[in-house]
């Protein structure tokens, strides 16, 4: 069963009344893709919560291969970001125990996920939240990033 860390338990108690954006991923190599969809998450609401998949999630979904980067350094590589202000560790297949333990105010999700099909989405809308899908930039892509830098050894 998922649980919030102390130091988002901490934040969540700190900032009671603000509107809270949450968004999830693997975030294994960060790119400007990245840090461009994050600014924009950030500019939905006051506050924004980076939920990222465990070490051992992310092998699930991506391959035995990954994470290159440990759930350790991907959350200290997020919070160095100016609109990041909370990184919450999840391990389970989807985010959808987090997104009820945090009750975000906005969900948003990156790339071509229409909004209803966002895990989490009918819990936020029942509390009378929002659900947003933002794009991402195009070009970018941490596992195109790592085929590229394979193929030049």
């Amino acid at each position: 069963m998922e649980q919030l860390s102390p130091a988002t338990l901490k934040f969540l108690e700190e900032n009671k009344g603000k509107k809270i954006v949450f968004t999830n991923g693997c975030f294994d190599i960060l790119h400007l893709g990245h840090v461009e969809y994050l600014n924009e998450a950030k500019a939905q609401g006051d506050l924004l919560i980076v939920a990222i998949n465990s070490d051992e999630s992310v092998r699930k979904l991506k391959g035995p291969d990954r994470p290159i980067n440990n759930e350790e350094d991907r959350g200290s590589m997020l919070l160095n970001l100016k609109s990041v202000d909370c990184v919450q560790i999840f391990t389970e297949e989807t985010p959808l125990e987090i997104i009820k333990l945090i009750k975000p105010d906005v969900l948003v999700k990156g790339g071509d996920w229409k909004p209803d099909q966002i895990v989490g989405s009918e819990f936020v809308l029942s509390r009378g939240g929002e659900v947003k899908s933002l794009m991402f930039k195009n070009g970018y892509s941490t596992s195109n990033l790592i085929k590229a830098v394979q193929g030049k050894h």
